[in-house]
């Protein structure tokens, strides 16, 4: 009988205690002998050639070890995309350049014995720069006369996709199924609208940061916060221009990546240092540097239409997209591909057309981060549901579960197109949506307060509500893989190193759990090795939401083959056929004779006794297809009419991620990814000048949710059974991030009577809005 029933249960973090004791984790909490420190300098402009940069009286300061630029660095294209191979995203940048693209591009580097040492150098670098003309509006960035932002000859995608950058097109993909223009003369009603979403910082506690060193053996070390190890190894031999072999990359524990850290940003600069000076090298952003040269959430113009009949049948479905890639590609492609991959197979509807363009523009670069595309489409696609429905006279909770995949179903997306454009034909083989409609419907209290809210109180306060359901698939399919490898130790307990990244998501606990229900072990007796390229297998990293699904089928898998050999040594020791075995609490079990050998003793067997050899397993998994998980959104707000401020009282969501492996830490995701969306929707926005300079690059001025604003936020794990996870998990930290947007939009349309399709929902917008319905009112009357 199996004593060590794990998975389903919400067992503590295995890093917690360490956690909670202030223990040296991360990159920046070690230090070593002769450490240099470097600063980097940034562009004051959006655009601009370099004339020329005198370092000489920089070299010549004291402390000062090594200073780099255009001059003296490899011109070696490439992308900071923390992507497979080959990657998906245009190669566009180099270390240094002596051209610069928007106001944070790289200018110079300089690593001294001290930070204050390095930043008196820099100040002591004189750049002659000449300013060029510059685009800010992605809808101009294609006109005929726009400044050229990519004019190098050498910037290529390596993969056969579309790529114009002398017009500044760094990405374009439609496609068509069905007929979408039948399907709209079928409509009895069509729904037309344009939005737009916003930048957006991470805001991960820990800013970007790595250290470099060197072995006894010369060998490059870095240690670096970074969700993508292997990526990290091979994007920085490249610019280095040496073996991979000669590089080592750590990943200590990582505070927060979101995304942000799906990019080599810093390490070749550190690494370069490092390589220039033979001495160790830390390179850290500021908080600041995060705001101005990290990357951001692509701002997306959208133009949405749909068609509906009276009885709630969707016609036609027709999104197109402008993505601002900024001044660099990295997932530019990939996000937009999103924008229809993982966004558009949630509705049924036979003739959907999509049509998408990413542009350079000299802003903050986008990149990754959580939702990854989704994010942005979803927001257009919920209110046009919600407008659909009040069309046509159909609560939007009906309308939702009338036209929502089920469990069963396809869609033709999914063979159209992927994340990197390759479709899988696939069927959805777990869904749980409608339980999770109607679950979250009833604990929010959905026809009760839509009820309730139909009179409204006197006074400046409206309340409303809104819903939406959320679709988002997991991995890159036919592109991802995942590895493990186990080892069995002398008192029956297991080292597990995975190349898996744990950003602060449990994801180590996840995969322990994994692993100890597979051998009916304590999780305590699972030592886990996070990602080491020297010492873990290969791991595409912590993205795509994949790492409970795909990491975990490899460590199932390699549990699997231990379990088996495991077997195979007890049924040496008991003279028994392996058949009639089983394992059972640290143990392997005779069901005929009931005779029982412990793990510890089957180790020494193995180790000690004939035949010696060490029990341990390796095994990968291949993503073939994405699972898809769901989510069901509801939001009541309260709207103040007098100062357009909009504040949401309660949040609702049903979430559908299979089997939850450790429900506490499935909640936290759904709910840190909800409260990540709430303040996307609200307070989050960079202000920039007429220049393109970031005018609010801190905490002080550009507002992110902390406790006080958090609102009572309910989650609820709706279960269903993916066959192809592992103990039926598929996926849940991005789906959630995806539903304020739509939510709370179209709970302030329920509260005050206005549309919101410019994001974020500030009071200014509100109010404005509340300006343009009484002045409506007016030219009615």
């Amino acid at each position: 009988m199996r004593k060590f029933k794990v998975v389903g249960k919400s067992v503590p973090k295995v890093d917690a205690l360490a956690l909670a004791q202030g223990k040296p984790l991360f990159t920046d909490d070690i230090e070593l002998r002769g450490m240099l420190h470097a600063k980097i300098l940034w562009s004051p402009h959006a655009h601009a050639r370099i004339k020329n940069i005198d370092t000489s009286k920089a070299e010549a300061l004291p402390g000062v070890h090594a200073v780099l630029c255009y001059k003296n660095v490899p011109r070696v294209i490439h992308t900071t995309a923390g992507q497979g191979w080959p990657e998906p995203s245009p190669y566009d940048i180099v270390m240094f350049d002596n051209k610069v693209r928007y106001v944070g591009d790289r200018v110079a580097a300089v690593a001294a014995e001290t930070e204050e040492i390095a930043e008196r150098a820099l100040e002591l670098i004189k750049v002659e720069y000449e300013p060029l003309p510059a685009v800010f509006d992605p809808e101009r960035a294609m006109d005929k006369g726009a400044p050229v932002i990519h004019d190098e000859p050498d910037c290529k995608y390596i993969i056969p996709v579309f790529y114009d950058p002398k017009h500044n097109h760094c990405a374009h993909i439609d496609l068509e199924v069905g007929d979408f223009e039948q399907g709209i003369k079928e409509a009895d009603f069509v729904v037309e609208c344009k939005f737009k979403t916003h930048h957006e910082q991470h805001c991960s506690l820990e800013p970007h940061t790595c250290i470099c060193y060197f072995d006894p053996a010369g060998r490059l070390i870095i240690r670096t916060s970074n969700q993508v190890p292997f990526h990290v190894r091979r994007i920085v031999a490249q610019c280095l221009q040496v073996p991979e072999r000669m590089i080592r990359v750590i990943k200590p524990r990582i505070g927060g990546g979101f995304g942000g850290k799906q990019e080599v940003l810093i390490e070749e600069v550190c690494a370069m240092l490092a390589m220039l000076t033979k001495r160790p090298v830390r390179l850290a952003y500021t908080r600041e540097e995060e705001f101005v040269s990290a990357r951001v959430r692509h701002p997306m113009v959208m133009w949405a239409k749909t068609g509906v009949k009276k009885d709630g049948t969707i016609t036609a479905i027709q999104l197109k997209v402008l993505s601002n890639a900024g001044a660099y590609g990295a997932h530019a492609m990939t996000v937009m591909n999103n924008t229809c991959a993982k966004a558009l197979p949630l509705f049924r509807c036979k003739n959907i057309k999509w049509v998408a363009d990413a542009v350079y523009t000299n802003l903050l670069p986008g990149g990754a981060y959580r939702g990854y595309g989704v994010t942005q489409a979803a927001f257009p696609m919920g209110v046009m549901m919600d407008e659909m429905a009040e069309a046509i006279g159909m609560d939007p909770v009906d309308f939702w579960k009338l036209n929502t995949i089920k469990e069963g179903e396809t869609s033709p997306i999914f063979k159209a197109l992927s994340e990197t454009g390759r479709g899988v034909e696939m069927i959805v083989e777990s869904c749980s949506l409608p339980e999770c409609i109607d679950k979250g419907a009833e604990v929010f209290g959905w026809r009760e307060k839509r009820e309730r809210y139909k009179k409204q109180s006197k006074g400046p306060i409206k309340h409303g509500i809104g819903m939406c359901c959320l679709v988002q698939g997991g991995t890159v399919p036919l592109i991802d893989m995942a590895s493990a490898y186990a080892k069995m130790n002398d008192d029956g307990s297991f080292n597990l190193l995975i190349g898996a990244t744990d950003l602060g998501t449990g994801a180590d606990t996840v995969l322990s759990q994994i692993f100890a229900e597979t051998l009916d072990i304590p999780v305590e007796d699972v030592i886990v090795y996070p990602s080491d390229t020297d010492l873990t297998p290969f791991d595409k990293g912590a993205y795509a939401s994949g790492t409970t699904y795909l990491s975990g089928m490899a460590v199932l898998r390699t549990a699997e083959k231990i379990r088996e050999q495991i077997l195979g040594v007890a049924a040496d020791i008991l003279g028994e056929p392996k058949e009639g075995l089983r394992i059972e609490n640290k143990g392997v079990v005779s069901g005929k004779s009931g005779k029982r050998v412990e793990f510890s003793q089957i180790i020494k067997r193995a180790l000690y006794g004939k035949d010696q050899f060490q029990i341990g397993a390796t095994a990968s998994e291949f993503s073939r297809l994405p699972p898809q998980s769901f989510a069901a959104h509801f939001a009541e707000v309260a709207v103040d009419t007098e100062t357009g401020q909009v504040k949401v009282l309660s949040y609702v969501a049903a979430v559908d991620c299979g089997t939850a492996v450790n429900p506490k830490l499935a909640e936290g995701q759904a709910e840190g990814a909800i409260l990540n969306g709430i303040s996307y929707a609200l307070t989050e926005e960079f202000i920039f000048d007429d220049r393109g300079r970031v005018l609010n690059p801190s905490f002080t001025d550009y507002k992110i949710f902390s406790a006080p604003d958090i609102p009572k936020i309910t989650t609820i794990l709706v279960p269903s059974y993916e066959p192809t996870g592992p103990y039926g998990a598929k996926t849940v930290g991005e789906v959630n991030i995806n539903g304020p947007l739509p939510a709370i939009s179209n709970a302030i349309y329920n509260a005050v009577g206005i549309r919101l399709y410019e994001t974020p929902f500030t009071p200014e917008r509100v109010l404005n809005a509340l300006k343009e319905k009484r002045k409506s009112k007016i030219k009615q009357r």
